[in-house]
């Protein structure tokens, strides 16, 4: 697998995406982080960009359980967890069917269809509190399947936690163990599958540093920038940038 980090273009897009990690973990946006993968998609390919994003969003986890411990919910976990194993699973068995073309279409289609379910009325965005249930164990699967090829696991979970009526820090504490649990799995899976080769790895660690910044920004942006110009823009991008994909992908298939 090439992969050349010299490249200027690279780096312009590198830079913002692991910024924007960060910036979702700072707890300014959760759905931010989808856009890193579609974004470095356009410069190297899509194992190679979520196996970069990897170590870098293992440290904002890290960070996150950390300033968040204790606060986490046990009784959504004990759910969520053994669904990411699954999923993990699961992910690591599509991945030695998937081309490289179909990775893409999929990128492609979950940065759409998470654009359309903000915009849209696709399913409930809030509700009473309802009970942790078994339900979990198929959310978590399909966030640890998708988290598994994208990073893009956020929205299966919110689908399964927006109902609870947890509390916003126990609802971050809780989202925070989920991924930190499932990007662990995710690292000896992809280092079996030879994403992690030595270049990637020093980029990797080069783009690490910038995850704590990209959490102080988005501490930041909550007090002085507007919401709904920031998620306009993103989602904006997110969108556009979904069709792209979606679009290379569907033609080098057809093609």
């Amino acid at each position: 697998m090439e992969f050349v980090s010299a490249d200027p273009l690279f780096w312009l897009i590198a830079v913002p995406a692991a910024l924007l990690v960060g910036l979702s973990k700072g707890g300014f946006g959760a759905g931010v982080v989808l856009m890193a993968v579609p974004m470095l998609s356009f410069v190297v390919p899509v194992p190679v960009a979520v196996a970069l994003m990897l170590p870098v969003l293992m440290l904002t986890d890290f960070v996150n359980v950390y300033v968040y411990r204790g606060d986490w919910s046990a009784a959504d976990l004990k759910y969520l967890l053994p669904g990411a194993v699954i999923g993990t699973g699961l992910g690591w068995a599509g991945f030695q069917v998937l081309t490289e073309d179909g990775t893409r279409l999929m990128v492609g289609v979950i940065a759409i269809l998470f654009t359309l379910d903000h915009w849209l009325p696709l399913r409930p965005k809030s509700g009473g509190p309802a009970e942790a249930r078994p339900a979990g164990v198929f959310w978590g699967a399909f966030g640890g399947f998708t988290s598994f090829f994208a990073h893009a696991g956020g929205p299966p979970i919110q689908v399964y936690m927006l109902p609870r009526g947890l509390s916003k820090r126990r609802f971050v504490a809780t989202f925070a163990v989920f991924f930190w649990i499932a990007n662990l799995l995710k690292a000896p899976v992809y280092w079996g599958l030879n994403l992690f080769n030595e270049q990637v790895l020093w980029t990797a660690l080069v783009l690490m540093p910038l995850a704590p910044v990209g959490i102080r920004i988005g501490l930041w942006a909550q007090n002085h920038v507007s919401d709904r110009v920031f998620y306009t823009l993103c989602y904006g991008f997110l969108f556009l940038t979904g069709l792209k994909l979606t679009w290379d992908g569907v033609g080098a298939m057809v093609g």
